[in-house]
């Protein structure tokens, strides 16, 4: 206390010299008292300082050390007994959502957008005779779930901190635990309050005779990631659907093979396959031959060789999962529990799986799109199984098969991967503005066209000055061409005109005849007429944006050409185009239809003349999925529908319809030169809206009562002074 002796020193000087030099105005104190305030003042200012190092010094009441190897031997952990009349939790609530049964108030606000995990120490839990409640105790891959969850930016030792309570209580397995003495641990846990903010993980549910697809251990409103869920014991948007891990992914590594045909077409190697699934595979495989193999387990094996990795057929011993790698589909059904080891090893090999096990919930499905990874078929449809995956095309077998080894490496190859992966769907659920998106959970990092941005990811207004690119499809109307070519050529921000000749049994008419322009003109003749190919990515197209246009649609002005760019500007991840279409359900006929007519509302816009992003292209031309692209081709029709599902389906977005026209009116045409006026075509457009949505799955295409129309359209203003004033008639 030197220092504070000092400045009392000081003090006292000062008082002393103030009063020679004039009457004092405090009157001095006495030295008993003076002694007295000094001893006071210390105790306060040693309590503050200690006050202040309590308050900031890292502690907390249930805190514990880092959860590091070293302190998870059961041998160590201290020994908890369980009473026979500890409470048993009731169970799983199967009502349970996220705002019912979970307190996000716990996890807060903070900078990282992060939830954080809290981990319990370990225990060893026993009744009251001294036995276990699990007959293997720690797992090994409990204990790497765990080290990985700890290793990770979700963990905190700080138990004040916790969103989410992960237990060190191994419910893995469910065939080791006893169920109620296991429930009863959980109850005792200090955090418990019946289940809210616990996450448990289970990846083999159930025990015989019935093997329930969930945890059958009492657990109240706690989340299950489980390995087996049914869609009757899921709980939408609560639990999370985990895979099954399989012990192989750790002690073999399969190189990576590259996609393409296989050796075998159809590939089954599990082995404990219910009967009537075995003779229905054996009858596929009579019928088809060589190329469906059909394995099973080995009888004849030497002493000491690992039966888990051999499977046979006819004598033949083959290596696996080495096996699964020379076939392009490999089929995965359901055994006594509806989760399968086996998916996670089709995965890493690289083969498409054919998931055959009806109202099972596949792992992730809550972020992984599957249609682009595996074939899902119903049971009582196994027997067509073979027909169903010949009508899938080579090109997307390939992209699935490369689909199916990201979604291993990414989600599936280790408990790591299957821990941290389930944190980051809980965390999206409670940071959705901070969530990862569709590209980022189902894309693989590796970046197929370098060149070309995503519209999703440009800026919210493109720059004006690179403008578009026209790309007209034709095929022999040289007269009508030319005239939408000098029209188009108008439009100001018109960069580069592109004419897609589709015609092989003709030549593009001399250069000297074609209309002299202020831009460039290239021509680009095609090997096939298809109609796909006004949707190429084509290298000359050097622009974000493209106006798609045909070679008859002479009427619009370069006014509503310009404004329909200025409008893609805005909304560049839109198609942009002037007549509207709409889908209507029929409910008589129990299917949709193509509507044409004048209506309030738009599901669609024909891309006779339309902007949008020439990213678009190359997914319409390497991503377009099932048979779609090819039934277009086929069938002459409906390229404009599959463009408006694709961007639909990528987007979740309606397009914008812009201007008052409402259909494209060519004079001069007659019957036999417009594809649109053949009197199939309303009924084919029907048919392929019904044939997209199979293929997609669902129905993406969004209705809107909307359009957009310059600001001064209908004002009663000088047109001089309007930017649009000759925006075109209905």
């Amino acid at each position: 206390m030197k220092w504070l002796s000092r400045v009392v020193g000081l003090s006292m000087c000062a008082s002393a010299k103030y009063s020679s030099r004039g009457p004092a105005l405090i009157p001095r104190m006495k030295t008993k008292h003076r002694i007295y305030y000094i001893a006071l003042f210390s105790v306060v200012l040693l309590g503050l300082i200690a006050t202040g190092m309590f308050q900031f010094w890292p502690h907390s009441i249930e805190s514990t050390a880092d959860w590091s190897v070293d302190k998870r031997s059961v041998h160590d952990a201290p020994l908890v007994r369980l009473p026979v009349s500890s409470p048993i939790p009731e169970r799983g609530d199967l009502s349970c959502r996220m705002h019912t049964c979970f307190d996000v108030y716990r996890c807060g606000y903070n900078p990282k957008n992060r939830i954080k995990v809290y981990i319990y120490p370990l225990q060893r839990y026993v009744d009251e005779v001294g036995v276990a409640i699990s007959s293997t105790g720690l797992s090994r891959e409990y204990n790497d779930l765990l080290s990985a969850i700890s290793a990770s930016d979700f963990y905190t030792d700080d138990v004040t901190r916790a969103c989410l309570f992960v237990p060190s209580i191994d419910v893995l397995n469910q065939n080791s635990l006893r169920i109620r003495e296991t429930a009863q641990a959980l109850a005792l846990l200090p955090r418990w309050d019946k289940g809210m903010n616990h996450l448990l993980f289970n990846m083999l549910p159930g025990g015989p005779p019935d093997y329930n697809t969930a945890l059958d251990v009492p657990r109240d409103r706690a989340l299950l990631a489980g390995g087996g869920f049914s869609t009757w014991t899921y709980r939408q948007g609560y639990d999370v659907s985990i895979p099954v891990y399989s012990p192989l992914s750790a002690e073999l590594e399969l190189p990576e093979r590259q996609p393409g045909p296989r050796r075998y077409f159809i590939l089954s190697s599990q082995t404990a396959i219910h009967r009537e699934y075995r003779a229905e595979l054996e009858q596929l495989k009579a019928e088809n031959g060589e190329s469906v193999l059909l394995l099973d387990k080995c009888s004849n094996l030497s002493q000491g060789v690992a039966s888990a990795r051999k499977r046979c057929h006819k004598g033949q011993v083959y290596d696996y999962p080495q096996i699964l790698q020379e076939s392009s589909f490999c089929v995965v059904l359901r055994g006594a529990r509806l989760g399968q080891a086996a998916l996670s090893d089709v995965l890493q090999a690289g083969c498409v799986p054919v998931i055959v096990a009806d109202s099972y919930i596949l792992p992730f499905s809550e972020v992984l799109d599957w249609k682009r990874a595996s074939v899902v078929i119903p049971e009582d449809k196994l027997p067509e199984m073979y027909t169903i995956l010949k009508s899938i095309p080579q090109r997307q077998v390939e992209e699935m098969q490369r689909q199916a080894r990201w979604f291993w490496e990414a989600y599936f190859r280790s408990m790591k991967a299957i821990g941290l992966t389930t944190l980051q769907i809980i965390n999206d659920r409670i940071y959705p503005y901070a969530a990862r998106t569709y590209e980022q959970w189902n894309n693989p990092p590796v970046v197929k066209w370098s060149s070309v941005n995503s519209p999703l990811f440009l800026p919210l207004i493109p720059p004006r000055s690179p403008g578009f690119t026209a790309v007209v499809l034709t095929y022999d109307r040289v007269e009508s061409l030319f005239r939408v070519i000098t029209e188009i050529s108008k439009v100001p921000s018109l960069a580069k005109l592109l004419v897609v000749w589709n015609n092989q049994n003709k030549s593009p008419p001399e250069e000297s005849v074609w209309p002299k322009i202020a831009v460039p003109l290239k021509v680009v003749r095609t090997k096939e007429n298809k109609l796909s190919n006004r949707f190429f990515p084509y290298d000359e197209i050097e622009t974000e944006a493209v106006l798609a246009i045909d070679d008859d649609i002479i009427m619009l002005t370069s006014d509503e050409l310009q404004f329909g760019y200025e409008v893609w500007r805005e909304f560049p991840d839109r198609l942009v185009g002037y007549p509207g279409r709409l889908h209507l359900w029929d409910h008589e006929m129990g299917k949709w239809k193509y509507e044409s007519e004048w209506t309030n509302e738009v599901s669609m816009v024909l891309t006779g003349a339309a902007f949008y992003h020439k990213y678009f292209n190359y997914l319409y031309t390497y991503k377009m999925p099932g048979d779609i692209k090819n039934w277009v081709d086929n069938h002459m029709n409906c390229e404009d529908i599959a463009m408006n599902f694709l961007v639909a389906n990528i987007t979740g977005k309606a397009p914008i319809k812009v201007t008052p026209r409402k259909k494209f009116k060519c004079p001069e045409c007659t019957a036999i030169d417009g594809l649109s006026l053949d009197q199939t075509h309303m009924v084919e457009r029907s048919e392929c809206i019904n044939k997209f949505a199979s293929v997609f799955g669902t129905m993406p295409l969004k209705v809107v009562e909307h359009r957009a129309d310059p600001v001064l359209y209908k004002d009663d203003f000088p047109e001089k002074l309007k930017s649009f004033p000759n925006i075109g008639s209905l």
